[in-house]
């Protein structure tokens, strides 16, 4: 049963949210509130179903509109499981109070200690379950792979008037920038954010398929962008998608020092979850091999588990099928991102 879909995001239609009726409190339900939207989902739920004889009751937002719902339900809300796309938001949403930590043997051992919140002595609060990486592309006619090795290398002079990114303020950019600034330091980071600005060919804009396409127009050099974006690109049938593919060039960055940067899509436990131990038990249920294809494929993604392979022709075909992430925790990261913005403000990336 769907809840509600779509969710409105203001928080006076709070009053008219679905609410689940309390006669099903002592039912075998999980109520999922998820910023995923892809149809692989659906074997991955009916199959948690079949094995566990768990109802699943789902709401559809956007990340906003999951955390504004949450806010305006407070201890009434009947969700249980928490699905966001990216660890700044899992982060914000986290420092809201909106989850609940939980201790799980199996997660621990399933998913990479970088890859979850910082744990506490209660546990962990969100956990990822599929990750995606930051990655730089270029045109070959204008910019050398070698010049573009590094995500330092693109605050480098030589690369002035080239280079394109969305937003600085987006989360998969802040994610970024706050692990580049844990690795550099205040002073370098803010140095490096700085020769980022300068090296703009155009006000950041769009999102990260119009980066790649602005490349491949020739607007830019290089840019930024998650290699799901260009996996989609890749695996489309349009023509005019192949003639971007064609002339650009993917570079998983740092592969000789700390690694590219890797971002996740993960899930936590409701603060106010009326079915916990079914919650928990979904967690768990996420990190399997099983469900793991289809959380990550789901979106042309990489799986989160430990010796968990996906096999996706697109991410292959850029190179992603072996390359080497960073381990910098996204714990940590997500600590940066108040400073980052700060930053950000000071050197003018809009």
């Amino acid at each position: 049963m769907t809840l509600a879909r779509p969710l409105a995001l203001a928080l006076a239609a709070a009053a008219s949210f679905a609410v689940i009726p309390t006669a099903q409190a002592q039912d075998k339900v999980l109520n999922i509130y998820s910023a995923r939207h892809y149809q692989t989902d659906e074997a991955m739920y009916d199959t948690f179903t079949k094995n566990t004889g768990i109802k699943i009751n789902r709401v559809d937002a956007d990340d906003a509109g999951i955390v504004a719902r949450l806010r305006a339900e407070g201890s009434s809300s009947p969700a249980d499981v928490i699905l966001l796309v990216d660890a700044a938001r899992m982060a914000s949403a986290d420092s809201q109070g909106l989850f609940q930590p939980i201790q799980s043997a199996k997660l621990d051992a399933a998913i990479p200690a970088n890859l979850r919140a910082t744990p506490t002595a209660e546990g962990i609060t969100w956990t990822g379950f599929s990750t995606r990486a930051r990655v730089i592309v270029y045109d070959p006619l204008r910019v050398n792979a070698s010049d573009v090795a590094t995500y330092e290398q693109l605050a480098d002079p030589k690369l002035k008037g080239l280079l394109c990114t969305r937003s600085g303020s987006h989360p998969y950019n802040l994610s970024l920038f706050a692990t580049v600034v844990e690795r550099l330091g205040d002073a370098k980071g803010e140095a490096w954010l700085q020769g980022l600005v300068n090296n703009m060919a155009r006000s950041p804009k769009g999102g990260d398929t119009d980066q790649i396409k602005a490349v491949a127009s020739g607007e830019c050099g290089v840019a930024l962008t998650n290699t799901y974006y260009m996996a989609r690109l890749i695996k489309s049938t349009k023509p005019e998608d192949q003639a971007v593919v064609d002339k650009v060039r993917v570079v998983f960055p740092n592969q000789g020092t700390s690694g590219t940067h890797v971002n996740i899509a993960g899930a936590a436990v409701a603060k106010h979850a009326k079915h916990r131990e079914n919650a928990v038990a979904f967690m768990e249920y996420l990190a399997s091999p099983f469900a793991q294809d289809y959380f990550a494929n789901g979106n042309n993604e990489f799986a989160a588990a430990k010796g968990v392979k996906i096999d996706n022709p697109a991410i292959k075909a850029m190179g992603g099928d072996n390359f080497k992430a960073e381990t910098v925790p996204l714990g940590v990261v997500a600590k940066n991102m108040t400073k980052v913005q700060q930053m950000l403000d000071r050197v003018g990336y809009k």
